[in-house]
């Protein structure tokens, strides 16, 4: 299954959750977002269960990589 990769390295809330939202309204079924801090990763995470995802979050050389299935 292709993803649709969001990298949010870099960006303070809420930036990563509106991109999150943007890229999810094109209705795919998985995405890969990448954040570089834990307050990134928990605003997205919620956002992305809370919109009917399925997360996972593996961390790679410090940067958690989320991963939404629905």
């Amino acid at each position: 299954m292709e993803k649709n990769t969001v990298d949010a390295r870099g960006l303070s809330c809420p930036q990563p959750v509106l991109m999150t939202k943007k890229a999810m309204e094109s209705g795919d079924k998985a995405y890969e977002i990448i954040v570089d801090n834990g307050t990134a990763k928990e605003n997205v995470t919620r956002f992305a269960q809370n919109a009917g995802y399925k997360v996972s979050v593996t961390e790679i050389d410090g940067d958690f990589h989320l991963t939404a299935v629905k």
